[in-house]
């Protein structure tokens, strides 16, 4: 049977979350068999007795074979731990959802991402300020992630289509239950232009308690989160949280001190957070200008066989050209020329004088 759908019955159990998973399957060694194993190994993995319990009223409810089915047939997309295609930049984080639904695309490119999160009830300047970083992110490559809510994040996910470029929608229920219902629209447009992703099963609703823990995929799948209004207790401030715990930068609009909507990035700023003015602020700090050129560089000259052949040889101790020219089958000129295109894509890194290591 397809492992994803043993992933997916999993993911429909209350109460087994990504610590439990993983703690099921050191104890049992892999998906098929957790979903198997006996109430000894369960127990044996750290399972409480309700999770126990809700486990095996699991087992005798669902058919994994036709939960992954009735994913496949709506044509969704569905990556877990370990699948090339599950999104590089969520891999690492703590507690990174162990299945993610997509509908849309989800690229190699949408690993150079940024989020811009807010306040619901946005004033006038956070909505120019929303737009202008949303619009500018995504003319320079820079794929804009949002959670689809009113007010700021739909500003900066319709600023970022009508720029042309991409951007990444996060529900805080199953990606067929898009909410809110006013941005049904908008979200059809990002699944041509982006994904619209959850790691909620499908039919889950949007309820109060799913949208704190969706924003850790919101700053989870970016390199960094610009919070651009926020009141005391906005939700947002929780993605701020959530960013700083994953060692993703965390930036916020400056606002007056006057204004209650712009009390919450301020007191960021206070904390330690970045003020930004605009998006040079952001590339300047992140030298997101120079993994734009390398992103463009890859996509203009697609990795060749000669340059894999070049990558095995190279390491992350420093190797002068010489050694890998010894190493590899090709003459001196043409190994300082796959080496320079390999720099330009960011595949490589010069370290000293003709000493090369791989780029992490």
């Amino acid at each position: 049977m397809d492992e994803r759908a043993y992933w997916i019955a999993f993911n429909r159990v209350p109460g087994i979350g990504p610590a439990r998973l993983t703690a099921l399957l050191e104890e049992c060694g892999s998906i098929d068999a957790a979903w198997g194993a006996p109430i000894q190994s369960l127990r044996a993995a750290g399972l409480d007795r309700r999770s126990v319990e809700s486990l095996l009223a699991a087992r005798q409810r669902l058919d994994p074979q036709a939960e992954l089915e009735k994913v496949l047939r709506r044509g969704y997309g569905v990556y877990c731990w370990g699948d090339d295609g599950y999104p590089y930049n969520l891999r690492s984080v703590p507690l990174a959802p162990p299945l993610l639904y997509v509908r849309g695309q989800i690229e190699a490119r949408d690993e150079l991402a940024v989020a811009v999160v807010g306040t619901r009830r946005v004033s006038p300047y956070g909505r120019e300020v929303a737009r202008e970083l949303g619009s500018n992110l995504a003319k320079n490559g820079v794929t804009v992630v949002s959670g689809l809510a009113l007010g700021v994040d739909a500003i900066a996910h319709q600023a970022a289509l009508d720029s042309g470029g991409r951007t990444i929608a996060v529900l805080g229920s199953g990606v067929d239950q898009i909410y809110p219902a006013r941005n049904r629209r908008m979200a059809l447009q990002i699944m041509e232009q982006g994904a619209v992703v959850s790691e909620y099963a499908l039919g889950a609703k949007p309820e109060a308690r799913n949208f704190p823990p969706r924003n850790r995929i919101i700053s989870g799948l970016s390199l960094a989160v610009i919070i651009v209004e926020a009141g005391k207790r906005s939700g947002a401030l929780i993605t701020a949280n959530f960013a700083a715990e994953q060692s993703r930068e965390v930036f916020a609009v400056p606002g007056s001190i006057l204004s209650p909507g712009s009390s919450g990035c301020n007191r960021l700023i206070q904390d330690g957070a970045i003020p930004v003015t605009s998006v040079d602020d952001l590339f300047d700090y992140l030298n997101l200008a120079d993994a734009v050129a390398q992103q463009e560089a890859r996509s203009t000259v697609p990795a060749s066989p000669e340059e894999a052949l070049i990558l095995e040889h190279i390491s992350t101790e420093p190797q002068h050209m010489n050694e890998i020219v010894r190493a590899a089958p090709f003459e001196t000129a043409e190994v300082s020329s796959l080496l320079s295109m390999m720099e330009l894509k960011g595949l490589v890194r010069q370290v000293g004088q003709m000493q090369f290591v791989r780029a992490n």
